[in-house]
C-alpha cells in the first residue's frame, strides 16, 4: 500500500485544527492554583537568630504580638510601644494612647498563649526592624464558597532600648 500525501494546504488546515483544540481544551481546563502559603510549625525555629540583638527583636515583636495584640493585654502596651509610635496604617491612630484606644474597642483581654496563635509562615529582621509574616486566607472570588492563600505581613521598627516607634501593614482604609 502507498502512502497517501496530504496538500501541504490540508495539512495546515488538520494541524491548524488539532492545535485550536487542544488550546480550546486547556483553556477550558480549570488554572493550576498557586503553591498555597503554609505556617511554620516551629516558633522557636523562627525566632533564632546568629545575631544576638537581631534574636532578642524578633522574641520582642513575637511577644508584644501574643501579649498585646491576641491576648487584648492592653496595659501591656506601654512595656512594647514607645509613646511617640508611629502607625501607617490608615486605620489605626499614631502614638501608644491612639493604639490603646483604637484597639480597646475591639479586644478584651484573655490569657496569653505560649505561642502566637496566627499562622506564621516566618519572621524576618535586619537592623532594627523585624517582620512577622502571616498565611491570610480569602473567599476565592471566582470559586464562589472556596478560599485561597496569600501573605500578610507587619513590619516594625524597634529603638535602642527595644520599644516599637513604628509600625507598617499592607491594610487599606475601611
Amino acid at each position: 500500500m502507498k502512502p497517501v500525501r496530504l496538500p501541504s494546504w490540508l495539512l495546515g488546515l488538520v494541524l491548524s485544527t488539532c492545535l485550536f483544540f487542544l488550546l480550546f481544551v486547556l483553556a477550558a481546563r480549570p488554572a493550576q492554583a498557586q503553591q498555597p502559603v503554609t505556617a511554620q510549625a516551629d516558633h522557636e525555629l523562627l525566632l533564632r537568630s546568629d545575631d544576638a540583638r537581631l534574636a532578642a527583636n524578633k522574641r520582642r515583636v513575637y511577644d508584644f504580638w501574643r501579649e498585646v495584640f491576641e491576648a487584648g493585654q492592653l496595659e501591656r502596651a506601654e512595656h512594647y510601644l514607645a509613646e511617640g509610635y508611629i502607625q501607617h496604617n490608615p486605620n489605626v491612630p499614631n502614638g501608644r494612647a491612639g493604639f490603646v484606644e483604637f484597639f480597646r474597642k475591639f479586644s478584651k483581654p484573655r490569657p496569653v498563649a505560649e505561642r502566637v496563635k496566627a499562622p506564621l509562615v516566618a519572621i524576618m529582621a535586619e537592623g532594627d526592624l523585624v517582620s512577622l509574616v502571616f498565611v491570610s486566607v480569602h473567599p476565592d472570588p471566582k470559586a464562589p464558597g472556596q478560599t485561597y492563600t496569600s501573605t500578610w505581613f507587619d513590619l516594625f521598627r524597634l529603638d535602642a532600648q527595644g520599644r516599637i516607634v513604628e509600625h507598617w501593614d499592607p491594610d487599606t482604609r475601611r
